[in-house]
């Protein structure tokens, strides 16, 4: 007994040893991810005319810069339209600044800065928008093309993504330079006129400004939000992108004989085999990890979390599989840990009755950072095998991109602005989609992809839906958002 009473007295102190490290380490925990922003002056407010804005924005969305997945399709003097409003409604910008028109119909504009010595910024905003759903036009509040102005809003496609940005930025650009100031820092804005079919002017861009020498300090895109009922603090956090996933298309086709569906093959044919390569390939997910910019984002705002939230963070070691649990409890919070599997296109035969000759599947992937397009290949390649199918991409993947600093001045200079403009406190994090900044990776120390817009995590579904809207307080945020940074980084 009295060895069965020290085994007991021996787990007992050692259950209040682990309770005591894991209530210390929760305590003292700091997150990680987060640069001190203490040094950083962010310069004061500027002056916004929000009617002109709101007037402006309204005017882009009226023009219908539309990209289908046919280029065919696409209405190219809608961009030349487009252009001519920019000049002719900033002039101030576009004194200060040097236009170029390139690939696709992008925009390079360059405000030279009085110090050569200083790496240059690059700011980025899309002129292009996905069409509007055929047979959804009625479910607007608004009609999706007239870019009305109504309950303090703009309303239509585009209003956040991304000619939100777009008038944003020159709105700010046209104020700074109205008022005469000029950088020391070059400050380069970039338009891309293909960004949502993932087109070449941004890659044009690149290899332009590459062409010339720029390793800018920081890129600015799109990507990521204030998003005010953040499920980790339960109020505002400011998330700023630091990557942002690969994306690539799985093309996966079953040849069969075909023939007559009243007398069909005992193994059911093309379309059964290819059903069973893409459950073969669904069933096989990438494994969950607490790593990266996801788990970045978690362990930042942790210590404005629930109790366990901090803790489970403060103590990876005992509590990494429930961490990776609870954030997976969503699909979009599942994305952020792992490389994800969609197929999302399937072609079989032309008709009811035939067997189809080949059927095919398209399985679309958003690869996260630390895996390779290699290595989804291979991953499906497993799971298929002994099955009659081939396996292509449907055009060159796109890798996932470099993860940008937390630490750096770019990195400083952007969670600072966007601190003081939101009021909310800032965690970087992953970008599931894709944006025109993962081509500019290779002229620039670090990429970052954010809008100083907030939203309910709810209203983020429009962007790309229905009734996509851009309150003016919204407008207004975008607008003080790149001027203030264009002074704080350039001056």
């Amino acid at each position: 007994m009295r060895i069965v009473g020290r085994i007991a007295l021996g787990l007992a102190a050692l259950a209040v040893v682990l309770v005591g490290v894991v209530l210390v380490r929760t305590f003292t925990y700091k997150a990680p991810a987060a640069a001190d922003l203490s040094g950083v002056t962010v310069a004061p407010a500027i002056p916004v005319d929000v009617d002109r804005a709101a007037r402006n924005l309204s005017a882009a969305i009226q023009i219908p810069t539309v990209r289908h997945q046919d280029r065919a399709e696409d209405d190219l003097a809608q961009w030349d339209r487009l252009h001519a409003f920019l000049q002719a409604t900033y002039p101030a910008a576009h004194a200060a600044m040097t236009r170029e028109v390139i690939d696709s119909q992008t925009l390079v504009y360059t405000w030279v800065g009085s110090d050569a010595a200083l790496a240059p910024v690059i700011l980025m905003a899309h002129q292009d928008v996905v069409p509007v759903t055929p047979g959804t036009e009625g479910a607007w509040k608004h009609p999706p093309f007239a870019g009305e102005i109504a309950e303090n809003a703009v309303w239509g496609r585009g209003a956040v993504d991304d000619k939100g940005s777009l008038i944003g930025l020159f709105e700010a650009v046209e104020t700074l330079a109205g008022q005469g100031f000029k950088p020391k820092r070059t400050v380069i804005v970039v338009s891309g006129g293909d960004e949502e079919v993932m087109g070449s002017g941004a890659q044009a861009a690149a290899r332009l400004l590459a062409a010339r020498g720029v390793k800018a300090e920081f890129v600015l895109d799109e990507g990521m939000a204030v998003i005010t009922d953040n499920p980790l603090t339960g109020g505002r956090l400011a998330i700023i992108g630091t990557a942002e996933k690969g994306y690539a298309t799985l093309q996966v086709t079953a040849n069969a004989a075909g023939g007559h569906s009243s007398a069909p093959p005992k193994d059911g044919g093309g379309v059964a085999t290819l059903a069973k390569a893409i459950t073969a390939i669904v069933d096989r997910p990438f494994p969950m990890a607490f790593r990266g910019p996801g788990a970045d984002m978690v362990k930042t705002a942790a210590p404005l979390a629930s109790f366990p939230v901090r803790m489970g963070v403060a103590n990876e070691w005992l509590f990494g599989k429930l961490l990776i649990g609870q954030t997976a409890a969503t699909p979009a919070g599942a994305a952020l840990l792992h490389t994800t599997i969609a197929p999302t296109m399937l072609k079989g035969s032309p008709k009811e009755n035939v067997l189809p000759q080949d059927a095919t599947a398209w399985i679309n992937y958003r690869i996260a950072p630390g895996d390779t397009s290699a290595e989804v290949m291979a991953r499906a390649k497993a799971a298929t095998e002994g099955l009659p199918v081939t396996l292509s991409w449907n055009k060159t993947p796109a890798e996932p991109s470099p993860v940008s600093s937390t630490e750096s001045a770019g990195w400083k200079a952007i969670a600072a602005t966007a601190a003081a403009v939101s009021g909310a406190p800032v965690a970087p994090g992953l970008v599931t989609a894709g944006t025109d900044s993962r081509w500019l990776a290779p002229v620039a120390k670090d990429v970052y992809r954010f809008q100083p817009v907030e939203f309910r995590l709810k209203e983020v579904e429009m962007i790309h839906g229905t009734n996509e809207h851009m309150t003016l307080q919204n407008l207004e945020r975008m607008v003080q958002f790149y001027g203030r940074l264009i002074v704080t980084a350039a001056q």
